[in-house]
């Protein structure tokens, strides 16, 4: 590895008005750069970046869009799959391959979208056996953000069998995955997409029963409506959340990871109170390392991987600020992969 590094870094600028403004750019960085500043990681890990991959919040961060990055300037990506290049800590060995998820990166810390990244070593989990590298990038926050709304369905009790399950933004990352690793379980999928007719061939072939219009949603309805749901993985909250929970079966749960929608949820507590339904939130960023390990185990068992190369699409560094203003304007699906080293 060469004294500099290519990284997307985001930058805080201002004008002769005081006027601050954010922008990124693809430049040359050295370790010094990584292990300095506000984003520097407290206890340094160094990671050989092989892989990172493009989701919402990335797309806002490289598009300089508020509210994701809070310390500059700051390296962009908020997944990074590697080797240990360098570790004091005697729980990482040199050479293992590790990913890390969320946990801070291009918030507070430096993040994915670099040849390489010294991070904390408290929230690393190591690639399970039988996943490569560029598949545990694809799976990437929004897999694992699937595989943690998974999991907090089956804690509140959700079964196979017990009925019809929802999942919304379903051409998505986080919807994709959802789909997969629930039909794979033997839960029947609903898929609610914005693009039905074009998305129902692909979101069949992930697992869904049937494939719904998200327009049934997204007008404000009654606050109880007929049950349908026996659960939901939602990530777009808003109005269409407000009438998933009050389709809800009695007892049943919906978890919410999103706000692709709007971050309002402009809803009453009549199905919490009258039908027993629960609204379980889903935050992938601040998981402790050992839900983390969990969730990868389970990826590793429960996730058809034919199906996630099938839904994965792969780009160069040099492409993600392309690829940012297409998944902002709704124009991706699935998975993408970033190959930092190309």
């Amino acid at each position: 590895m060469s004294e500099t590094f290519r990284a997307i870094v985001v930058d805080r600028d201002t004008d002769a008005n005081g006027r601050t403004s954010l922008s990124s750019s693809l430049r040359e960085i050295g370790l010094d750069d990584l292990s300095s500043g506000p984003a520097a990681a407290e206890d340094g890990v160094t990671i050989d970046v092989e892989y990172s991959s493009l989701n919402f919040k990335d797309g806002l961060a490289v598009a300089g869009r508020p509210g994701v990055t809070r310390a500059y300037p700051i390296v962009a990506g908020i997944d990074l799959v590697g080797t240990v290049a360098a570790s004091t800590d005697s729980r990482w060995a040199l050479g293992e391959r590790v990913v890390l998820n969320g946990a801070g990166l291009s918030e507070t810390r430096h993040g994915g979208y670099a040849e390489r990244a010294i991070v904390d070593s408290g929230s690393l989990v190591r690639v399970p056996d039988g996943i490569s590298a560029r598949q545990a990038a694809a799976i990437g926050t929004a897999g694992f953000t699937a595989m943690l709304s998974v999991l907090a369905l089956e804690r509140h009790g959700l079964v196979p069998g017990a009925g019809e399950v929802l999942v919304t933004g379903s051409s998505g990352g986080v919807g994709s995955v959802a789909i997969a690793l629930l039909a794979r379980l033997g839960h029947t999928v609903v898929a609610a997409s914005g693009r039905a007719d074009e998305n129902e061939s692909y979101l069949r072939e992930l697992g869904a029963a049937s494939v719904i219009d998200r327009s049934e949603f997204a007008e404000p309805g009654k606050p109880l409506q007929s049950q349908r749901w026996a659960g939901a993985v939602d990530s777009v909250g808003g109005v269409p959340l407000a009438n998933v929970l009050a389709q809800l079966a009695y007892g049943a749960a919906a978890t919410s990871c999103g706000l692709a929608a709007s971050a309002d949820l402009p809803t009453t507590v009549m199905p919490f109170i009258l039908r027993g339904v629960a609204l379980l939130g889903v935050n992938s960023v601040g998981a402790p390392v050992e839900l983390r390990q969990q969730a990868w185990q389970r990826l590793s068992s429960d996730l058809d991987l034919d199906l996630l190369d099938g839904m994965t699409e792969e780009i160069g560094l040099g492409e993600v600020q392309d690829a940012a203003d297409r998944i902002l304007a709704g124009a991706t699906r699935g998975r993408t992969v970033v190959d930092v080293r190309r």
